[in-house]
């Protein structure tokens, strides 16, 4: 007898939540039973008509701004949480998701190695998925797969390391609000130095995690907590997309730089310049690795991965690694490596 459809939830309907949607919708084996969203633009309608799509025979799924009203008890595999960046900020709603017993992946980019940030948490999120008999990852493009898990599977290849350097050169055309916010998009360069200074920029999240995980993973120890920099890129040109506007001599992104050190050592290096549209002034994007070690590596990937649909799809591409896994908090390298679903996905879920 045929299995059910894996039954998907998305908590967080913006950029990251409609394209995880839209997906979801070609792929086999697979159906969105729910979606809560609290935009006014959202909450109400038809995730058919806020994405643009027939809905053809399908049941309806009507957008909910109550999450109550859109999972119960074990009423989903699995919860896709795109709503947050940070584990503190993301964890009332894990914890809600886990102790319904349902699976939860998240785009929080802190949640790609919690115990970096968040040790306490971490424990405490891992405690409450093993008593609910369910599984916890947070992943993504980056924090998730090129700045860490990619490097750490190279290293595969390596007898000794040295020195890990991960730079990604990339575009933020792809993401929502949220994420403008955090890198400064669209502001003026006295009010990104001000909010810079005030703490109130977050810029890239994800060096803490991305380090942390490199060194754990082949057994470095980093002597002090992760250093990074950040400093703004200013826009000679006028540059839009479908969430931020900015004018010349206005802050078009952030370059960011990370830095663990290991031994006494700069032992992992992280190179993040990031901002809209880098193409109008001429920018190439980039995934790069270099390994120093036995032997060296030198990765190259021209242009980027991008951004918007390479963390969709590794929230989508993790869903059987996630509902197979043992109960717990899980993070990228102790689960089966990603891999494209182009099958049936019920034919990826253990019984």
């Amino acid at each position: 007898m045929r299995k059910e459809n894996v039954k998907i939830a998305i908590w967080g309907f913006g950029a990251m939540g409609s394209g995880m949607a839209e997906v979801l919708l070609r792929k086999k084996g697979v159906d969105i039973v729910g979606v809560c969203d609290i935009h006014p633009d959202r909450a109400g309608k038809s995730m058919f008509e806020v994405l643009g799509v027939p809905k053809g025979d399908r049941q309806d799924v009507i957008i909910n701004k109550d999450i109550n009203q859109v999972i119960s008890r074990k009423s989903c595999d699995l919860v896709l949480l795109a709503t947050d960046s940070f584990t503190r900020k993301a964890f009332d709603k894990i914890k809600l998701i886990l102790e319904l017993g349902i699976n939860v992946i998240s785009t929080a980019e802190e949640m790609a190695y919690p115990k970096a940030a968040e040790p306490e948490l971490t424990k405490e999120m891992d405690r409450i998925a093993k008593a609910n008999g369910v599984s916890v990852l947070g992943t993504g493009i980056n924090p998730g797969l090129i700045m860490d898990l990619l490097a750490i599977l190279m290293t595969g290849a390596c007898t000794d390391v040295d020195f890990v350097r991960c730079e990604r050169v990339n575009s933020l055309s792809p993401f929502g609000p949220a994420v403008m916010e955090e890198q400064g998009v669209g502001i003026s360069l006295e009010q990104f130095n001000k909010q810079s200074a005030e703490g109130h920029l977050a810029g890239h999240v994800g060096f803490n995690e991305s380090v942390t995980m490199i060194c754990d993973a082949i057994g470095w120890k980093l002597d002090k907590p992760v250093e990074q920099t950040m400093a703004p890129i200013v826009s000679n040109v006028h540059r839009k997309t479908k969430y931020a506007e900015v004018k010349a001599g206005d802050v078009a992104g952030c370059n960011m730089q990370g830095y663990g050190y290991v031994g006494g050592k700069l032992a992992v290096e992280m190179l993040h310049p990031q901002q809209i549209e880098p193409e109008l002034e001429g920018t190439n994007t980039g995934d790069y690795v270099v390994i120093k070690g036995t032997p060296d590596i030198n990765l190259s990937n021209k242009p980027e991965v991008p951004g918007g649909i390479g963390t969709i799809a590794m929230c989508i591409n993790m869903i059987p690694q996630v509902i197979n896994a043992r109960p717990g908090l899980h993070t990228m390298i102790d689960l089966p490596v990603p891999r494209a679903i182009m099958g049936d996905m019920r034919d990826l879920i253990w019984e």
